[in-house]
Formats: structure tokens, sequence, C-alpha cells
């Protein structure tokens, strides 16, 4: 499943607010919600790790609609694009992630996953290779992310605290 995300503002794909126009957003004015869901029991730098590649791969699988237009300051230095909607990051046990998973396959969930086998690994083929290594319902999980409509996303994240 694609994931398609697209901010309140556009029309025809072109985003209608501009700088100095745009009023804030909230979680609820997508038609879609990302969401990251870590396990407690990692380290402060494997959260923050675990999370970076999890949303790379919510980028990654949604394409164009999923980042908005590139930054460019004062200046006219131009910056890379980022996500166009907020990104909800909780935390959870290892046995409430597994469910948290089942939850998001039994929904048909676009997910990106992170198991402990790839602290070990060293790069993307080997990221692969570890996770192909392992049955689905033997993946030690150590997060996910998970984008989608919203009544599908709260689905599979329900019960589950913000990560502080």
């Amino acid at each position: 499943m694609r994931l398609d995300i697209r901010s309140p503002n556009d029309a025809g794909g072109a985003d209608v607010a501009r700088a100095g126009q745009a009023s804030p957003m909230a979680v609820t004015d997508f038609p879609t919600k990302i969401a990251v869901v870590v396990r407690d029991d990692l380290a402060a730098w494997q959260r923050l790790n675990v999370t970076a590649f999890l949303i790379s791969g919510i980028t990654a699988g949604g394409g164009e609609p999923v980042v908005g237009a590139p930054y460019v300051d004062a200046d006219g230095v131009r910056y890379l694009p980022m996500l166009r909607q907020p990104v909800l990051v909780f935390e959870t046990g290892a046995s409430k992630l597994r469910t948290v998973h089942r939850r998001a396959l039994d929904r048909d969930a676009t997910m990106a996953i992170y198991t402990s086998d790839l602290f070990a690994t060293g790069h993307d083929d080997a990221n692969r290779a570890a996770v192909r290594r392992v049955a689905t319902a033997d993946l030690d999980l150590v997060g996910l992310a998970l984008g989608g409509p919203h009544k599908v996303a709260d689905a599979v994240i329900r019960g589950l605290r913000r990560h502080p």
C-alpha cells in the first residue's frame, strides 16, 4: 500500500499556503496520520536512530505527496524538503510493540520496521538480509512507523503513550 499524504492546503498537488499566510495546523487537519513507535527499553541514541531510519522509510515509501517543497531562507539558500505533516512518536514495551505490529499487518497499513538485528549491521543490504532471515512472528522489533488514514492509524496505535 502506498502512503498518500496531502495537506489540507493542496489544490491539485500544489501548496496554496505561502510563507506568512499559513496558519498553524494540527495533526487532525490532515487526512492521514504518521506515527513512530519505539521500544521503551532502548538507549536514547537508539531511539533517535530508530526513529530517523523509520521515518526515512515512510518518506521513501510515500514519494512526492509525502514531502513538501524545498525550503529557502531569506538569502536564497536552499534546503531539502521535509514531511508535510507532523509525526507522532510513541513508546511501548516489546510485547505491546508486537501487538501494534500485528494490528498494522491486519489492517494492511503502510509500515516500516526496525529490528534489534539492525543495530549490528553496517549497511542497507545487510539490514534487508537480517530482516529476511526472520519469520514475521519472530521479528525482534524495536520500532515501527506507519502512515495512513486516521481511522487505520488510530486503531493500530490505540492505547500507546506519547514518547516523553
